[in-house]
């Protein structure tokens, strides 16, 4: 395991760098198109939105999907056109990604090469959420494997009939801190996803210090509106450039659970405010 410092002595104290939402997957456009159409609002800081069609790309391309993938990619080339000040978050970023599902590490290798594919053929993503990534040293040289794969595959796919091609974006769900290693295979890590009651006890690995903070993200639920202030200051002073902090938490549901990030938080308006342009710490 990482060592870790005590809460409140990471290093990282400058917040220049914007924080930006992430949403590890909102519920399916058909039964969330408030959520979905809020993502293309002017002004959202959006870094990116994962899309989970039907635990991955599904077995065929969804209409409702679709336009909502158009919408989005919509939204970006307005942004980077116009070039808002409003908008700069977006612009800079507002990727949409396609859901994978490495289940700590038992799906095969071809499995998800085909639904990064399919992903790309349908819904043009411009890369790749794993979520249920392992954190473990020994399966590093798997996901390894795995990202590389994958970045050969965006490599090739992303001409979304631009000037020049974009590189794709890779994002590792651990929802924990890794093995150091995992740093060094996608572009992004989540290093934290759970309730506010643990977050704000939480402790930061030590090696997160050696990298910028753009290069983490943090997914907390059961968020209350008199501690965003708070939450954010934790994020920033841990090192993460990206958020999703709600007030919806778990609840058991016809014996399942409620993701509590598939759904706008109740301070949505709120939130896209406190973190929108020139906000910093």
């Amino acid at each position: 395991m990482p060592h870790l410092t005590r809460t409140g002595t990471a290093r990282r104290t400058s917040g220049a760098d914007q924080l930006g939402f992430g949403v590890p997957g909102y519920a399916h456009p058909l039964l969330a198109p408030t959520e979905w159409a809020e993502l293309t609002r002017p002004g959202t800081p959006l870094h990116w939105a994962v899309l989970n069609v039907d635990a991955g790309p599904g077995a065929r391309p969804d209409p409702h999907c679709l336009e909502a993938a158009g919408r989005l990619r919509n939204a970006r080339d307005r942004a980077v056109r116009s070039g808002a000040v409003q908008d700069t978050v977006r612009a800079g970023a507002g990727r949409l990604l396609g859901h994978l599902d490495l289940a700590f590490g038992n799906r095969p290798f071809g499995e998800l090469v085909a639904d990064a594919q399919s992903f790309l053929d349908w819904y043009r993503v411009d890369g790749f959420y794993l979520d249920r990534c392992p954190a473990e040293r020994a399966d590093l040289p798997a996901v390894r494997r795995l990202t590389s794969g994958l970045a050969a595959l965006l490599e090739g796919g992303l001409d979304h009939g631009g000037e020049e091609a974009e590189s794709g974006l890779l994002v590792l769900g651990h929802g924990t801190h890794p093995y150091p290693g995992y740093a060094e295979t996608a572009d992004q890590l989540v290093t934290f996803s759970g309730a506010w009651t643990d977050y704000r006890w939480s402790q930061v690995a030590e090696w997160t210090a050696d990298y910028p903070p753009g290069r983490f993200a943090h997914f907390v639920h059961g968020v209350p509106r008199t501690h965003l202030d708070e939450a954010m200051r934790i994020a920033r002073w841990q090192g993460a450039g990206t958020i999703f902090f709600t007030d919806r938490t778990v609840r058991s549901h016809h014996g399942g659970q409620t993701d509590p990030f598939a759904a706008l938080p109740g301070y949505w308006d709120e939130i896209v405010s406190r973190i929108g342009p020139g906000i910093s710490e």
